[in-house]
């Protein structure tokens, strides 16, 4: 069994904070200025809607929201039931789990353009995503939120009298959410929300498909 913080999750992660950027960025560009990532954000907006700002809606943030904790209480009853029995199953099954829901986001941005089911099946999928990935207790590597990522590369740097532990890893996942914003926003302005979602939905499946390679890829030890 893996343990908490094992330094062959931080590829998976990597891929995942990707895969973010590129669900905000079609969350917020083709589904009306609402967050299915990033909860921080949602809950800025909502305050935004509730002082009658244009353009944001409470329907759909709250619905977001709603959904994206569902979610979550969903990923902690799922780490309870499998994750001593079948540890490395565990979070491929919620990794599939999140590419299905998305596939099924993508099939509803189709029929239905900016739905609020949409909205909320897609939160619920990052909701599952997010509980399960703070149960890994992997350090800056939460998949969705860098507030806490870039303090650290501050405050820990050269500059600030420290010595940059994980700075690779901290800065490696602001390149990842950067990336994956600005390849969502692009694909969704070119081809729209459902081929967006598609693509998000295939890329997470590759990384649930590989990462028992990444698990079982330990390194050899020297004999003689």
């Amino acid at each position: 069994m893996t343990t908490a913080g094992d330094s062959r999750y931080p590829p998976t992660l990597v891929t995942l904070t990707l895969v973010s950027g590129f669900v905000d960025a079609i969350s917020y560009l083709g589904l009306g200025q609402v967050f299915t990532a990033n909860m921080t954000g949602n809950v800025v907006v909502i305050g935004f809607a509730l002082a009658g700002a244009p353009g944001f809606s409470i329907e759909r943030s709250l619905s977001s929201l709603a959904a994206f904790l569902a979610g979550s209480v969903c990923a902690g009853r799922a780490e309870l039931r499998f994750r001593e029995r079948f540890p490395s199953e565990w979070l491929r099954g919620a990794l599939a789990a999140e590419a299905a829901l998305q596939a099924v986001a993508a099939v509803l941005a189709f029929a239905l353009a900016a739905d609020l089911l949409l909205i909320a099946v897609l939160a619920f999928a990052m909701g599952l995503r997010n509980g399960t990935v703070r149960r890994l207790h992997v350090p800056d590597m939460t998949t969705t939120v860098l507030t806490q990522t870039l303090t650290g590369l501050a405050s820990d740097s050269t500059l600030a009298g420290g010595d940059n532990p994980r700075a690779a890893r901290r800065v490696s996942s602001v390149a990842a959410m950067l990336l994956g914003a600005f390849a969502g926003a692009v694909l969704v302005r070119a081809q729209g929300v459902g081929w967006a979602l598609l693509a998000c939905a295939l890329m997470v499946t590759a990384t649930a498909a590989t990462y028992p390679l990444v698990l079982s890829a330990r390194p050899r030890r020297r004999t003689g």
